[in-house]
């Protein structure tokens, strides 16, 4: 099976680019092993619909993002199934979560679309000054999105090793950009 990890969001708006700055701080820390799995890493910014055959190549998306959730508070995390989302998450933070949503909803549409696990958080307010630093709240809230989706690719079969036991979630959200999005 081809495992997924999709981070998305603007990294030039600090929190509204923590699911891009995750997904390279776990491809920074962690090794993926399995026997049967294959697991890849993608920045995925803010391409949305650009990104449907990377999506549709794969047996599961693991997505990162930033969500809008009804009387949340900053640093709230929450891990869902794209096709059991809670009423409460609204998804309408920022330009780039509406058209994540339609574009997962357009794979749908079409019967391409893998199961897809989303872990999101509130983030502060995004889209007012250009900045590469996360908030506290977020940075905080990034330990429980990490156990989260270790977890997931656990249940999943696939073990995790330190690769940087040094990596600092701040320090890779400095460099995302130079990262550029990754292709696989």
């Amino acid at each position: 099976m081809k495992i997924l990890i999709l981070g998305i969001g603007n990294v030039l708006f600090g929190d509204e680019g923590i699911g891009v700055h995750l997904a390279n701080y776990l491809d920074e820390k962690y090794n993926f092993i399995s026997d049967e799995h294959t697991v890849n890493v993608v920045d995925g910014g803010t391409l949305a619909q650009i990104l449907i055959p990377i999506i549709t190549d794969y047996d599961r998306v693991l997505l990162i993002d930033c969500v809008n959730v009804l009387d949340g508070d900053i640093g709230d995390v929450y891990s869902f199934d794209f096709d059991a989302v809670p009423d409460y998450i609204t998804w309408q933070g920022s330009a780039h979560e509406v058209e994540m949503l339609q574009t997962l909803q357009m794979i749908e549409m079409l019967g391409d679309l893998p199961p897809v696990k989303i872990v999101g958080v509130i983030p502060y307010v995004i889209g007012e000054d250009t900045t590469f630093t996360i908030t506290n709240e977020v940075l905080e809230a990034s330990k429980t999105m990490e156990h989260s989706i270790i977890n997931y690719l656990k249940d999943l079969n696939v073990e995790t090793t330190l690769k940087n036991s040094g990596a600092i979630l701040q320090e890779v959200a400095r460099t995302s950009y130079l990262r550029g999005t990754q292709w696989y």
